[in-house]
């Protein structure tokens, strides 16, 4: 059996990015930018005032005091085109441009005004209170690299870059099919032996939060005839995601209706818990995954490998899952052969630690327990025993 790692390496082996498209920026929440971003412009574009009160020339204010006399003022929109002299200020506002001549702001509580008279005792250095031209970032300055997913900090700074459009890849589509007769879809009525299809539902939204488009495909029923037609249904598709039948029981048909249909297919397990039972192969240049049956299973191999090869299409580098450290809330058994991923909550000790607590039911039917999880708690292949208070890894499931 595949170990973890090599079988997410064999996975996003090969897989390339898909094509690049503009959109509008007020859509590119979530999307990968394609090519850098550079500044359309100076930010600030000039000097402005960080503060409300005075623009004056720094020379002018001494310890014992100065009196300057106003000569105007200059409103966040409306530049005061004048120039400051000595012995001079201009009344100004967080976010105005500082006049010709100042060169540092007095604050407004620091000051007092008489008709046109401006006293203070403030001392200031050139540049107080003053955001320099370009300051931010500057014109033709590459500000976000390609390969980027843009969240609600990239959409701002490319706004302030004045990009009303970006270049980001397409959102790869990923067909999803369940399979099984047990099945049906949630809200229909319950035969005996039948199930509500909780699967379709929960890796549409793996798929979503990874920032791909999932497509819904009918349920596949455990006749072969059926399960021939996914080599129709997945035209157009970046990605096929199985659910269910990849097992080697009498009704496990979805491997050998792959292998039919055209797949050439790579590995079907892996020494993992849960998860033991995925498949992975390729329907042309598409790559295919099989995924487990049973509801935590399907989750975790759907956080652990097919969230990772929708990012390696988005065009991420990085594309995870992130590993993170955390210490044992609990005494754990040791490991087998094959590497666990527990369910655990997560929570702080008095000492600010984040300590991770696995759930004592570990079954991979419970999605009650996995709803509850704030983390998945790594056990690496033939750990020994370890303790309450030692080190652990976990991946968070409680972060997007």
């Amino acid at each position: 059996m595949l170990s973890v790692s090599e079988a997410r390496e064999r996975i996003l082996q090969g897989l390339r990015a898909t094509a690049p498209e503009i959109v509008s920026l007020s859509c590119a929440g979530g999307r990968v930018s394609a090519s850098p971003v550079l500044a359309r412009l100076d930010n600030p574009p000039a000097d402005i005032s960080a503060m409300d009160g005075y623009a004056v020339r720094a020379a002018d204010l001494s310890g014992d005091g100065a009196r300057l006399r106003l000569i105007g003022e200059s409103p966040a929109g409306h530049p005061f085109g004048g120039t400051v002299g000595a012995g001079e200020c201009v009344r100004i506002y967080t976010g105005s441009i500082v006049p010709a001549g100042a060169d540092a702001i007095v604050l407004q509580e620091n000051a007092s005004q008489q008709d046109d008279i401006v006293t203070t005792a403030q001392v200031a250095q050139a540049g107080l209170y003053v955001r320099r031209r370009g300051q931010d970032f500057a014109h033709g300055q590459e500000i976000i690299p390609a390969g980027r997913r843009l969240d609600a900090r990239g959409i701002g700074l490319a706004a302030a870059a004045n990009h009303p459009w970006v270049s980001v890849y397409r959102r790869p589509r990923v067909a999803i099919v369940a399979t099984g007769d047990e099945l049906v879809l949630p809200g229909e009525p319950m035969g005996p032996g039948m199930i509500a299809n909780s699967n379709t539902l929960m890796l549409e939204a793996v798929v979503r939060a990874a920032g791909a488009e999932p497509v819904m495909m009918p349920i596949a029923r455990d006749r072969m005839e059926d399960l021939m037609t996914l080599s129709r249904m997945v035209e157009g598709m970046d990605m096929l995601v199985t659910i269910g039948g990849a097992s080697v029981g009498r009704y496990d048909l979805v491997q050998e209706a792959l292998k039919r249909i055209g797949v050439e297919m790579d590995f079907w397990k892996i020494a993992m818990r849960p998860g033991k039972p995925l498949m992975h192969g390729r329907l042309g240049g598409m790559p295919v995954i099989g995924l487990p049956g049973n509801p935590v299973a399907a989750f975790v191999c759907g956080t652990l490998f097919v969230a990772p090869a929708l990012r390696r299409l988005m065009g991420q580098d990085a594309v995870g899952p992130e590993i993170g450290m955390a210490i044992l809330g609990t005494d754990v058994e040791a490991n087998d052969r094959r590497e666990s991923y527990l369910r655990a909550r997560l929570h702080h000790d008095a000492a600010g630690q984040l300590v991770a607590l696995p759930f004592p039911q570990q079954d991979s039917a419970m999605l009650q327990v996995l709803c509850d999880s704030q983390a998945l708690v790594i056990r690496d292949a033939n750990a020994p025993p370890a303790r309450k208070g030692e080190a652990c890894r976990i991946i968070r499931l409680d972060i997007p």
